[in-house]
């Protein structure tokens, strides 16, 4: 069997190369703004073409997101989001993904969360419970699934291991849209509100089975709600 000859990259594919590897060395972070257009194009030396070109495939591997009239922004430091996020998959699906990365998430963090990581979780935490006492609707509902988000991402954090770290803020897109998804639908409830605070309480206390276990509980309690949800919707 012959290979097919090497290729010469194309300018793009070098662009390409040029801004990934600014987002995985951890100069451009995830949330932040890239420099913008004009900038990158005199420190590169392409044409706009060239550029944007270079842009489009990030973003289509998930990396970047551009925001017409607000500038491009880092979304992850891999290419695992876009992947995910062309994967498809249901709320199910995602709540099962959860349920294999998030208790041993939150058991890690009660074994190494240091106290500036407490505290994050703890703020992020106030902030969603602000946001959630109102009930969800279609009109906070991206706001709800982004404070939700939050918290979990913090917890991830405190985990402080990278490679798992990794794996679930490629996660986080997903669940913010299974969550979003989630409070639109008729019926939707909580029936465990403190699993959260109890995640929070059991770090705190550097209990990590108890961390495990609440987070557990709390993802069983929506995954009860999913499937009551899809056997009646079925059924109707």
């Amino acid at each position: 069997m012959s290979l097919d000859p090497i290729r010469q990259s194309s300018l793009s594919d070098q662009v390409v190369e040029r801004l990934r590897t600014e987002i995985v060395e951890g100069r451009w972070r995830v949330g932040e703004r890239i420099p913008p257009e004009p900038e990158l194009i005199a420190d590169l030396g392409v044409a706009r073409g060239t550029l944007r070109e270079a842009i489009r495939a990030l973003q289509y591997s998930g990396m970047l997101d551009v925001r017409r009239g607000d500038g491009t922004f880092v979304t992850a430091r891999s290419e695992v989001p876009g992947a995910l996020a062309r994967s498809g998959g249901s709320i199910g699906d995602v709540l099962e993904a959860r349920a294999a990365i998030e208790p041993q998430l939150a058991r890690l963090a009660a074994e190494r969360a240091d106290d500036d990581d407490i505290a994050r979780i703890a703020e992020a935490l106030e902030y969603r419970s602000f946001v959630t006492a109102e009930p969800p609707t279609r009109e906070n509902a991206a706001v709800w699934a982004q404070a939700d988000a939050a918290f979990h991402e913090e917890v991830a954090r405190a985990a402080h291991n990278p490679i798992l770290f990794e794996i679930y803020a490629a996660l986080l897109p997903r669940l913010r849209e299974s969550v979003e998804s989630a409070i639109t639908r008729d019926g939707f409830s909580r029936e465990d509100p403190r699993g959260h605070e109890e995640v929070l309480e059991a770090i705190r206390r550097r209990d990590s089975e108890a961390a495990g276990a609440s987070a557990s509980a709390n993802l069983a309690a929506t995954e009860r709600w999913d499937h009551a949800e899809r056997a009646g919707a079925a059924s109707r």
